[in-house]
């Protein structure tokens, strides 16, 4: 935790948070640029409020834990209008699509090319971000995930070409989320802040964004569940986000989003409730690694402070449940005999995994599936 230890951070360009910044988007847009939408199709209905003008082309094909045909499907289409500004519209699926179209939509490089650390050649076009929901705070972030096809596991591309030139939160964006989702992807914007805070490569920079995250968490999230309307909840939440997404680039997450991700890739949990469903589990048993940090979450999320992992756990576990979250692995298509491949797989996720603040075995993995389930 020593701050003269250096750290890089990549930052957007420019950043509008606010109800009706989305409308600021077509303002910035360089005149006669022709524009590409990444989007969902549900996203894709929002493209009205961006104030863009001229040649807009929209893409909206992109599926939650979008492989790697959704990327090239993507890449396709930008080819096709050779656009001069890419719009990641919606949740990370879309926006980690989008800075990958930026990247490589004119450039021969394959996704197998650039998997891992800095080996993307150059950017393509001007990179806008719009968050649709609170949870991954990729627009903030120069990190992608990409799911493999052929292996079914998430490559990971980061690359300072992956930033945003502007990254925009307006809280009008994110009012028809439903409640469920809402919850669920709120505490993946924990987890992310939560994860780097308790880190082994954990900073005094980046904890101070992680703080602030977590405590955004606590005082907005519930609001936001109960209320889909409250826009100073919804922009908490965005900013809470953001701050995660601040943190993953210099720290990255831990043992918490390795667990999370066969969740997804082979039950087709979404991500962010994947995270939500194993966030008690882990945060316990991590509090004998972490047990004054672990604190500070507790307070921040309104729970007692302890530093006895079960009471963690269960306290964690209750704050997830009152925010409406069925916490069973099992009640979202999970089965038993899923459980020790995926504990094999995600022990093998070592980018994550050697991050985290406790050693955990294939073993320790297993256990919490089971506690879990």
């Amino acid at each position: 935790m020593d701050i003269s230890r250096a750290i890089t951070l990549h930052l957007p360009k420019r950043f509008e948070v606010g109800t009706g910044t989305a409308a600021r988007l077509g303002d910035w847009v360089p005149q006669g640029a022709r524009v590409l939408v990444i989007a969902l199709p549900v996203t894709a209905a929002m493209v009205g409020k961006l104030g863009l003008k001229g040649s807009v082309t929209v893409f909206d094909a992109v599926q939650p834990e979008p492989k790697d045909t959704c990327l090239d499907a993507a890449r396709a289409a930008a080819r096709a209008c050779r656009p001069d500004v890419i719009v990641g519209l919606g949740g990370g699926s879309v926006m980690d699509v989008a800075k990958l179209v930026a990247a490589l939509w004119n450039s021969d490089q394959t996704l197998a090319d650039v998997a891992g650390p800095n080996k993307v050649a150059q950017k393509g076009a001007l990179l806008a971000q719009v968050a649709t929901t609170a949870g991954t705070g990729s627009e903030g972030g120069i990190r992608a995930l990409i799911t493999s096809s052929e292996t079914g596991m998430k490559v990971a591309v980061e690359s300072p070409h992956l930033a945003a030139d502007i990254a925009i939160l307006d809280p009008e964006l994110t009012m028809s989320v439903p409640p469920a989702i809402t919850a669920a992807t709120g505490v993946d914007a924990l987890a992310h802040c939560v994860e780097a805070f308790t880190n082994i490569n954990a900073h005094p920079l980046i904890d101070d964004y992680a703080r602030m995250g977590i405590r955004l968490v606590g005082r907005f999230l519930q609001r936001a569940v109960e209320d889909g309307s409250d826009a100073e909840a919804r922009a908490g939440m965005l900013l809470s986000s953001f701050y995660g997404g601040l943190c993953l680039g210099p720290v990255n997450t831990a043992a918490g989003h390795a667990l999370a991700y066969p969740l997804g890739t082979r039950a087709g949990i979404p991500h962010g409730l994947s995270v939500a469903l194993l966030f008690p589990n882990v945060l316990g048993f991590n509090t004998p690694a972490r047990p004054d940090k672990t604190a500070e979450v507790l307070t921040a999320l309104g729970l007692p402070a302890s530093d006895d992992p079960d009471t963690v756990l269960q306290g964690t576990r209750a704050y997830c449940t009152a925010l409406g979250i069925n916490m069973s692995m099992q009640n979202h298509g999970a089965t038993e005999a899923d459980l020790p491949g995926w504990a094999a797989e995600a022990h093998a996720i070592r980018r994550l995994m050697d991050n985290n603040p406790r050693d955990m075995s294939v073993g320790d993995v297993e256990a919490i599936y089971r506690a879990a389930f």
